[in-house]
């Protein structure tokens, strides 16, 4: 099944290089140009979204009115919310590089944000456009043994769940 996972478009936490999980920030006005130069370049399939303001903006913004889902939020940081990466401690960086073994306090392990995702996944029965965020597209990548986290505003195409179809970067 053709999915089109959209990461939204820059925030001042992304900027600034800090954790951003459930923390509602709006794009910044870099972000809202990546998610207008998404406009006319997306298949007009049915949209979902993160029910997180980046996400939803940049869906808005690309042209779409998606469904939100919590579903598709980022991973919960837990206390770590904003923390600057790097001044992380370093157990936390490796388990994040590594995506294995990452349990924040008072968050979300890594391992039932993978569960969330997947099930969300596996749900969809048509072909669709997801408006979210690195994480989620990250796991689905590695679900397809690939690792790589998107920059903000770029695609990633997939045949769910056999193969990455393409990639569209991010725009301007």
């Amino acid at each position: 099944m053709e999915l089109w996972l959209v990461r939204h478009g820059e925030t001042l936490w992304n900027r600034e290089g800090r954790l951003l999980g459930w923390t509602d920030l709006p794009l910044t006005p870099l972000g809202e140009a990546q998610a207008l130069g998404l406009k006319g370049r997306l298949p007009p399939l049915p949209a979902h979204s993160s029910d997180l303001k980046r996400a939803l903006q940049t869906a808005q913004l690309a042209g779409f009115h998606p469904t939100p889902t919590q579903a598709l939020r980022e991973i919960h940081f837990g206390t770590l919310e904003g923390a600057l990466w790097e001044r992380l401690e370093p157990g936390y960086k490796e388990a994040l590089l590594r995506f294995q073994g990452f349990a924040p306090p008072g968050g979300e392990s890594l391992e039932a944000f993978q569960e969330r995702v997947y099930r969300f996944l596996e749900e969809l029965k048509t072909p669709a456009l997801l408006f979210t965020h690195g994480g989620v597209i990250r796991a689905a990548l590695r679900a397809l043994g690939e690792d790589a986290l998107p920059l903000p505003g770029s695609v990633v195409v997939l045949d769910w769940p056999r193969r990455i179809l393409d990639r569209l970067d991010p725009s301007p």
